[in-house]
């Protein structure tokens, strides 16, 4: 039988916070993000790259989203088993391996700027469907993964449920999405 769920001792914190100023946070944090990603990515220019090693970023970020997705999957059968202990664990392990994405993602962009897509014929419309569906849901993925992170940690239990049943599926979908925009990149890029 499943342990019953011990929270840490920060949750406490965010248990006196109330759902509406959290909320305001996040999404507040998420729109900055997106603005930032956005300029980042399609207004900014490359800046030289001081070490080679940036290049290969790219394939570190295919990792990690690579990752994310393989504890996404553990966290959604801990859930189902009940052991909420192992789900909790497994879901700050795909935020980790989220956050450290986000931060090479931001250092690669930084120095490569936009990359160009070189496929033709039928795989072209297929990448930008691909690519588009990622870019539109990865704006979600952040304020639903912060949103279900407070619902959790602060005890809110129904909440938590709720937001979750539509954070895994997205946040699942943009991890395996970046593993592929990657793998389509590498081959027709």
């Amino acid at each position: 039988m499943a342990e019953k769920i011990k929270l840490p001792e920060s949750s406490k914190i965010l248990e006196q916070i109330s759902a509406k100023k959290a909320i305001g946070l996040i999404i507040g944090v998420s729109v900055v993000a997106v603005l930032f990603l956005f300029w980042l990515i399609y207004f900014k220019d490359g800046a030289e790259a001081p070490v080679s090693w940036i290049e290969n970023l790219s394939a570190v970020n295919a990792g990690l989203n690579g990752l994310s997705t393989i504890f996404l999957l553990l966290a959604f059968r801990e859930i189902k088993r009940r052991d909420f202990q192992k789900h909790m664990r497994f879901n700050i392990a795909a935020f980790v391996t989220s956050s450290l994405f986000l931060v090479s993602y931001v250092i690669y962009h930084h120095f490569v700027g936009d990359t160009k897509f070189m496929g033709e014929g039928f795989v072209r419309p297929v990448y930008f469907f691909i690519l588009i569906t990622h870019i539109v849901l990865s704006i979600f993925v952040v304020p639903l993964v912060l949103a279900s992170f407070y619902f959790s940690f602060s005890g809110k239990f129904r909440t938590h449920k709720k937001v979750s049943r539509w954070t895994f599926p997205i946040w699942l979908y943009v991890s395996v999405t970046g593993v592929l925009v990657f793998f389509m990149l590498k081959i027709w890029g």
